[in-house]
C-alpha cells in the first residue's frame, strides 16, 4: 500500500495540497451550524479524514482549539501536514471516536462536535482500500488493524448473516437472492475482488437508472465491517450521558439508518417532558430538555455542490444545541 511518505518523495507538499484528496462535504451548512457555539474551547472533529472541515473550522474560529480523530493513519498523516500551520490549535488522535471522545469531554471544555459518516473520496478512489466495484480486493476497513474484513464477512459469513446484513442495512428487496448468489459463487471459489462481487450481484438485482444496483449491499457490508451504526449509537450515548454544556453537535449522515438514529435521539434530547405516556398530569418538572435541534429538517447539498461534488447527494446534516451549564444546573 503506498502511503502518504512515499508520495511525498514523488510530489512536494505544494503539490498535494492542489490535489485534495477529498471535498468536504455541506461545508457552508456545516459552517453555518456551528455559529452558535461558544467561540472558545475545544472543537472535536470525530471523523478528521483528510482535514477539510476542520481546516475551515480553525479557519472561522480564530479562538478555538480543534482535536481530530481518525482510525485511518493515512488520514492522520496527510492532516497533520495539512494543518501543520494552526500549530498547537490543532491536535490529531488517532483511534475510534467512541473510545477517544469520553475522555475529551472529561478533561476539556468542549465547544462543538463534528462528525461525517461517509467514506472519503480517496478511500473510495483508492483500489487498494477495497471500498469500490472496481477494487481489486475485498477490505473496506475503515483503520488497517481492524481484525474484521470485507473479505471476511463475503467469503465467511453463513447464508443467514448475509441476509441480514442485506436486509437491515440496504434495505434491499431481493436480499434472499443476493445472500444467495454470494454463496454460490464463493463455493466454488473465493470472492476476492470488488469487481468480482459487483459481477456476481449484478446478475440477480435489478437496475434502477444510473446508479450501479449494487451500491446499496457495498454500502451494508462496510457498515458491518466497521460496526458504523453501532459506533453512531455510542456515540450519541456518550453524548447524552456528559452533555458538553452550550456546545453544537453537527452530525451529517448518508444513509437512512443513520439519520434514524441520530433524528430520533436529537427529538429525545428535545422533549420538555420525559414522563410515560397515559399520566394524567407531568410529574416530572417540564424542563427536561437536554437542549434544542438547530432545525427540524436536514440540511442537505445545493444544486451547486451537487454539481461539484456529486457523493453529496445523499449527506444530511442534522445540527444540536445543548444548554448551557446555568440551564442544566437549573
Amino acid at each position: 500500500m503506498c502511503t502518504i511518505s512515499d508520495i511525498m518523495q514523488i510530489k512536494t507538499w505544494a503539490d498535494m495540497q492542489n490535489e485534495r484528496p477529498h471535498i468536504p462535504v455541506l461545508l457552508n451548512e456545516v459552517l453555518d451550524c456551528f455559529e452558535k457555539m461558544p467561540q472558545e474551547g475545544v472543537f472535536v472533529d470525530c471523523t478528521l479524514g483528510y482535514g477539510g472541515h476542520s481546516r475551515e473550522i480553525l479557519k472561522r474560529f480564530g479562538q478555538i482549539k480543534v482535536i481530530g480523530i481518525d482510525r485511518d493513519p493515512e488520514a492522520i498523516e496527510y492532516s497533520t501536514r495539512l494543518l501543520e500551520e494552526f500549530g498547537e490549535r490543532f491536535e490529531a488522535i488517532r483511534g475510534r471516536f467512541s473510545d477517544i471522545l469520553p475522555r475529551i469531554l472529561k478533561e476539556y471544555r468542549v465547544c462543538g462536535v463534528l462528525a461525517d459518516f461517509g467514506v472519503s473520496s480517496l478511500q473510495l478512489d483508492k483500489k487498494e482500500r477495497g471500498f469500490s466495484f472496481l477494487s481489486e480486493r475485498l477490505d473496506m476497513r475503515m483503520g488497517p488493524d481492524a481484525e474484521l474484513s470485507a473479505y471476511d464477512v463475503v467469503n465467511g459469513y453463513p447464508l443467514e448473516e448475509l441476509e441480514r446484513i442485506f436486509r437491515d442495512y440496504a434495505e434491499e428487496r431481493a436480499y434472499k437472492k443476493a445472500a444467495r448468489a454470494i454463496v454460490e459463487a464463493r463455493s466454488r471459489k473465493p470472492v476476492e475482488s470488488g469487481v468480482e462481487l459487483a459481477d456476481i450481484l449484478a446478475k440477480v438485482l435489478r437496475k434502477r437508472g444510473k446508479t450501479n444496483p449494487a451500491t446499496a449491499l457495498f454500502q451494508a457490508i462496510r457498515i458491518e465491517v466497521n460496526d458504523e451504526l453501532g459506533e453512531i449509537t455510542r456515540l450519541l450515548d456518550v453524548l447524552e450521558a456528559e452533555p458538553p454544556a452550550g456546545a453544537v453537535v453537527g452530525l451529517i449522515t448518508f444513509h437512512s439508518l443513520e439519520d434514524r438514529l441520530v433524528k430520533q435521539r436529537f427529538r429525545e434530547w428535545s422533549r420538555k417532558c420525559i414522563c410515560p405516556p397515559g399520566l394524567y398530569r407531568c410529574e416530572c418538572g417540564g424542563s427536561r430538555e437536554l437542549g434544542e435541534m438547530l432545525s427540524r429538517k436536514p440540511m442537505i447539498a445545493t444544486d451547486e455542490e451537487l454539481e461539484r461534488n456529486p457523493r453529496s447527494r445523499s449527506a444530511k446534516l442534522r445540527c444540536f444545541h445543548f444548554k448551557g451549564q446555568e440551564s442544566q444546573d437549573g
